[in-house]
């Protein structure tokens, strides 16, 4: 029985939806504003969360990005009266199941969801073989997301694209694809793109034969025939040269390639993950990529998220770290003080979850024979960082403090910290705006948020986006 969650302010549509699910052996609730539907979603455990757009206190794609966060990972299926392009686009991009107009008779809604019960049932069969997650530590809901494709991709052969901010782990990820594959026992063959010297780059890639240039002494294999039979790993794929795109799109179509310097052609059965910190969107419109290779190297898309947005992993992280560390110096085992677990989880992690693991490393080191770590222990960095956060924008301390409960006094330092934080975000989002000249997808791609998100932060702190 699967459970369902109906948010929409017709009524009738409501008692339609909820009588007909439930004759489907399902059980539904429903609510008839965003924020009580959204509290519901808070409280209950849903697979499936039918909204609709045009809510007396929202918009209901606004809230995409927080339902589909949550524990049980529900599907979204977009139900409204007066669809529109721009509102099918936005949806869909968000991760919804599908964006559809309401429907009389009810029939679309129903087979809607009988096909979304059945994905999930599916989906959680296959969740029950035990995934190999060497070394990636978390379980917070995006994280989750983000194994489940994992889980997917490794069952099959198709090309991988692993996109992400430098240090969120794509190499991590890369080798669990491998890992969990039919291809596990094969070599897992690294190319890092971007130290590629432009001039060898295809002796590299695609071996030589003897006597193909000057100093090729004897013939070499290259990286795509190393990794027959097993996966080859395209890093950075962004930087790959352009003249070598073209060359490498004929390899992927045919698995075929032609040694440098030779007549014969072989061939490489080779699985294909890529990865990239960069937009190749954006760089096949400036034609720095091109658009048919990037269509062959994203079969399947993983998008990892940044620490920032993983804030109930910092802490497991840490102690992972930390333990390895002590367990490979043989040193003595240390506890996190509550104002240390604070600090991280305060500080935005721009160099995400490398910059976490030499921060712990950096934090055990000075502490030495201490057996707490402590906020001082943290680098000078992160120090500063901190302190600054606490600071105005001009760079001069607040002249008054900020008090929470209206007594004279302080309130609680996790209040006061989210008041610093509420008051950071909307001070960003006015800046933004400003520097996007109030031009909403430009400040998408500025900020790196979707226009759903960013519109869900907007609404949050009163700014207007005009």
């Amino acid at each position: 029985m699967a459970h369902i969650l109906i948010i929409d302010d017709d009524v009738e549509v409501c008692r339609m939806l909820t009588a007909a699910i439930g004759r489907m052996g399902h059980e539904a609730g429903y609510a008839l504003t965003l924020e009580s539907g959204l509290a519901k979603n808070r409280k209950h455990s849903y697979d499936v969360v039918f909204l609709d757009v045009n809510l007396p206190d929202g918009n209901g794609l606004q809230a995409i990005p927080e339902i589909k966060e949550s524990p049980t990972l529900p599907e979204v299926i977009i139900i409204t009266g007066k669809g529109d392009a721009d509102g099918a686009e936005l949806a869909i991009k968000s991760g919804v199941w599908d964006y559809i107009e309401k429907s009389p008779s009810l029939k679309e809604l129903r087979l809607q969801l009988s096909r979304v019960v059945q994905y999930r049932q599916e989906k959680t069969a296959k969740k029950q073989r035990l995934l190999d997650r060497k070394d990636i530590i978390g379980n917070s809901p995006l994280i989750s997301q983000s194994l489940e494709i994992v889980s997917q991709a490794a069952g099959t052969d198709a090309n991988v694209l692993i996109c992400g901010e430098t240090g969120t782990g794509k190499e991590l990820f890369a080798h669990a694809i491998h890992r969990n594959s039919s291809r596990q026992e094969r070599d897992f063959v690294v190319v890092d793109c971007a130290t590629l010297p432009e001039t060898l780059v295809e002796s590299i890639l695609f071996g030589h034969a003897k006597g193909a240039y000057t100093g090729a002494d004897l013939a070499r294999q290259g990286l795509v025939s190393q990794a027959d039979g097993g996966t080859l790993f395209l890093d950075e794929v962004g930087e790959l040269p352009t003249a070598t795109q073209k060359a490498f799109l004929r390899v992927l179509q045919e698995r075929r390639f032609r040694p440098v310097g030779s007549r014969k052609e072989r061939e490489s059965n080779f699985r294909l993950i890529s990865a990239t910190n960069r937009n190749l969107d954006d760089m096949v419109a400036k034609s720095q990529f091109r658009q048919d290779l990037l269509f062959r190297l994203r079969s399947s898309t993983i998008v990892l998220p940044p620490l920032r947005k993983r804030d109930d992993d910092i802490i497991e992280l840490a102690v992972h770290y930390a333990t390895r560390f002590t367990a490979r110096n043989q040193s003595g085992t240390k506890g996190f003080s509550q104002e240390f677990m604070e600090a991280l989880k305060a500080y935005r992690w721009p160099g995400n979850v490398r910059e976490l693991a030499n921060c712990i490393e950096s934090a055990l080191i000075e502490a030495g024979s201490e057996p707490t770590l402590i906020p001082r222990h943290l680098p000078v960095n992160i120090r500063v960082e901190l302190a600054r956060s606490s600071f105005g924008s001009t760079g001069q301390h607040q002249a008054k403090p900020i008090y929470l409960k209206g007594s004279g006094t302080p309130g609680p330092f996790k209040e006061y910290k989210l008041a610093v934080m509420e008051a950071a975000e909307k001070r960003y989002l006015q800046d933004l705006l400003t520097a996007a000249n109030h031009n909403i997808k430009k400040a998408c791609q500025i900020a790196e948020l979707s226009r759903a998100r960013l519109y869900a932060l907007l609404k949050k702190h009163d700014v207007s986006g005009h």
